[in-house]
C-alpha cells in the first residue's frame, strides 16, 4: 500500500507503545519541561543527552519520546506526505503525548520547550506549527517543515482557531548548515516564512559549511532560552 513502511512501521500507530524517558528534574519539581525528539537512527537517550547540555543545573525536566525501529518516518522530509505515513501522524502524536504529559504535571504550556535534530527537528517544526499555542520554545536543529512543498497558508488555516496570532511570540530558534546533505537551505527558510506567520519570534541560523550536526553556538543559543524558562 502507497505511504506504508514495512517492519517497525506497520499498523496505525507504530510509535504509541514506545516509551517515553524521562530525565533531569523530576516533572513534579520542575520549573521548565524539554520535549526533545531524536534524529533517524538514533535514540530517546541520546538527545536526552543533549538536553542535559541544554538545561545544566536548572530545574527543567527532559522528556524524549521514542521511534520504533529508531526512525520516526522511512522517506525524506521532503517526500510527499502520504510516503511518510503512518510515521509522520504517530510521531506527531508521540511528540504531543509527551507535552500533554508535562502540562499534566502542572507545568504551564508557555514553559515547555520543543525541539529536535534532524529528523527530530522536522517531526517538532511540524508539530508546533500544527498545533500552535503560546509555547516555551522551539528549538529546530537541523531540520524543517515536512513535505514536498510547504506553504504559509495551509499552516495559517490550521491556526485558525487560535486567532491572528497563534504561537503568541512563541521564541523560536532554527539553525542549520548552508551545505547541510538532508536539509535545503531554501526549506530552512520556508520554516521561518512559515513559524514568524504563525507569530513565533525566530532566530535563524545559517552557518557556513557546517554539515549536519550542533555546534557549541547552537547549544548556547538555546541554553540561554531555556534559562529564560527555568
Amino acid at each position: 500500500m502507497a505511504g506504508r513502511a514495512p517492519g517497525p512501521h506497520a499498523g496505525d500507530d507504530p510509535h504509541g507503545d514506545e516509551p517515553l524517558v524521562t530525565a533531569g528534574a523530576s516533572l513534579d519539581d520542575a520549573a521548565a519541561a524539554l520535549v526533545l525528539v531524536h534524529g533517524r537512527g538514533a535514540t530517546a537517550r541520546s538527545v536526552v543527552d543533549l538536553g542535559e547540555q541544554l538545561a545544566g543545573d536548572r530545574e527543567a525536566a527532559i522528556l524524549a519520546p521514542a521511534a520504533a525501529g529508531n526512525t520516526w518516518y522511512p522517506n525524506s522530509f521532503l517526500a510527499p506526505v502520504a510516503d511518510n505515513e503512518p510515521g509522520r501522524s504517530s510521531g506527531l502524536r508521540a511528540v504531543g503525548a509527551a507535552v500533554d504529559r508535562a502540562v499534566d504535571a502542572g507545568i504551564a504550556r508557555d514553559r515547555v520547550l520543543v525541539g529536535g535534530f534532524s529528523q527530530g527537528a522536522c517531526l517538532a517544526s511540524e508539530f508546533v506549527a500544527r498545533n500552535p499555542t503560546r509555547y516555551g520554545g522551539l528549538a529546530v536543529f537541523s531540520g524543517g517543515l515536512i513535505g514536498e512543498t510547504v506553504a504559509v497558508d495551509d499552516y495559517l488555516a490550521a491556526g485558525d482557531e487560535s486567532g491572528d496570532n497563534p504561537l503568541a511570540g512563541t521564541p523560536a530558534f532554527v539553525g542549520c548548515s548552508d551545505v547541510d546533505p538532508h536539509i535545503p537551505e531554501e526549506r530552512v527558510h520556508e520554516t521561518t516564512d512559515v513559524l514568524e506567520a504563525l507569530g513565533a519570534d525566530v532566530d535563524e541560523r545559517i552557518y557556513e559549511g557546517m554539515g549536519h550536526g550542533i555546534n557549541d553556538d547552537e547549544v548556547a543559543a538555546v541554553s540561554e532560552l531555556v534559562a529564560s524558562l527555568a
